[in-house]
């Protein structure tokens, strides 16, 4: 009976030894409940709201902007238009000023002229009265010379020419002649004077040049 014992605590431990296998298969063969899904909670990059609001920022600062170059252009564009026309008006007027100061230019020289005109309209009355020729001669040489002082106050001067080394910018030679008095290119006699308008020449001297 004693050896009997033995075979019957392995019988009894093989079977426990089942038992639990079996219990083990039917816990892996039982469906798990799926364990609970943790929500995943997407996170916003941080600063993307005040990204957000920085762009509608931009627009809203964009869009006043363009209404400030819009009201600018404007104003450059009103400028323009009054500019174009004031200069228009300052053209008109000015042609029409330089026609006037064209047509009228010479009324202040004849003004002074007309004392020198009456002067010259006594002379000429006078001729047949009992006059002697020495003083009608003295009375057109007063004239003369308040013709000469009229011209000389409006910058005409004659040239002096004679004696004077030949210039073409200043002098007209009509004939070359002989001369032991003078060099040759010399201004040896004056046929009718020339005259300075101030710095310029009016009209040149025609001369002989000595050869």
């Amino acid at each position: 009976m004693k050896e009997s014992q033995p075979i019957q605590d392995n019988i009894n431990h093989n079977v426990e030894e089942e038992m639990t296998m079996n219990d083990n298969v039917q816990e892996d063969l039982q469906p798990k409940e799926p364990e609970a899904r943790q929500e995943e909670v997407v996170e916003e990059p941080q600063g993307a709201a005040e990204e957000v609001a920085a762009e509608a920022g931009n627009d809203a600062g964009a869009s006043d902007e363009l209404e400030k170059l819009r009201a600018e252009s404007e104003e450059y564009q009103q400028r323009l238009l009054r500019t174009q026309a004031d200069f228009d008006n300052f053209r008109r007027r000015t042609v029409k000023e330089k026609e006037e100061l064209g047509k009228y230019a010479s009324a202040k020289l004849i003004t002074e002229l007309l004392p020198v005109i009456d002067n010259f309209e006594r002379a000429l009355g006078s001729v047949g009265e009992s006059t002697d020729a020495a003083s009608y001669s003295k009375g057109v040489e007063m004239i003369f010379r308040q013709l000469e002082g009229v011209l000389k106050a409006e910058g005409l001067t004659p040239m002096e020419a004679e004696g004077q080394p030949f210039n073409p910018e200043f002098h007209q030679a009509i004939m070359q002649v002989e001369s032991e008095e003078h060099e040759e290119g010399i201004v040896v006699e004056v046929v009718q004077k020339g005259y300075l308008l101030k710095d310029k020449v009016l009209r040149p001297a025609m001369v002989k040049v000595s050869g």
